[in-house]
């Protein structure tokens, strides 16, 4: 899969009528939450395209090249909600809905800040490829902080979802 599909479908979740907008700079952001996240559940990457270390955080070139003549303003979505979750399955589309309910309602610098506070970004040189096993084991550990903050033990894959589900309502 590419990150252009994961893009257009959080890009369909904005509702522009209802005054909702997206920057580039958010997008890159999500994107890298989106991969990082399905990383550590799935243990695979998401996407295929290259998440790098660039000075205002982890970016996915091809996203970043196909949107940048927004520049820093809001990115007018380009494909509606049923042609987006058309390209992804059910699964893929609910680690995606957890992520945007977990990081959504942060700005695009909020989550730029974010990023620079976390291993993936602050141990890869500016223009480099963050790695995927770089990026697993971050979000493998703060699964397992999230988990453990939940004070559950260790539960099964279900209810480990069950809380994650939960937590993203929270966050």
């Amino acid at each position: 899969m590419n990150a252009r599909h994961v893009a257009d479908y959080i890009l369909s979740k904005i509702d522009v009528e209802a005054g909702d907008s997206i920057t580039n700079l958010k997008l890159q952001k999500l994107l890298y939450y989106v991969q990082g996240w399905h990383l550590a559940v799935n243990g695979g990457g998401l996407f295929e395209d290259d998440v790098q270390a660039w000075p205002y955080g982890p970016v996915v070139p091809e996203i970043y090249h196909a949107f940048k003549m927004f520049g820093s303003g809001a990115i007018l979505p380009t494909s509606d909600l049923k042609a987006a979750e058309g390209q992804l399955p059910e699964t893929t589309r609910r680690l995606i809905d957890q992520v945007w309910e977990r990081y959504g309602a942060m700005t695009g610098l909020e989550l730029m800040r974010k990023t620079h506070k976390e291993a993936p970004w602050l141990n890869t040189p500016e223009g480099r490829s963050i790695t995927p096993e770089t990026m697993r084991d971050f979000f493998v550990q703060e699964r397992q902080r999230l988990i453990a903050s939940s004070g559950l033990g260790e539960p099964d894959d279900d209810t480990v979802r069950h809380i994650e589900e939960m937590l993203s309502a929270h966050a």
